[in-house]
């Protein structure tokens, strides 16, 4: 039973940091090591930059100048 919260609130957890925009850089590092082993794993920083580039664009995007 209690491994079936623990479950439900890992994903509730998920769940959340994705709607509000935080990226889960656990799934992604498990991710990159199953399917992608020959690949380097980004660091955290590396991971959530690219994401925020991602989401909202480079500095210089939208902008005249």
């Amino acid at each position: 039973m209690f491994s079936d919260l623990a479950r439900v609130g890992k994903y509730l957890g998920q769940a959340a940091r994705l709607m509000v925009g935080v990226p889960d850089y656990d799934t992604y590092v498990q991710h990159m090591r199953l399917t992608h082993p020959e690949l380097p794993v980004m660091t955290y920083e590396e991971f959530f930059r690219e994401r925020q580039e991602a989401r909202y664009g480079s500095a210089r995007a939208g902008r005249c100048c």
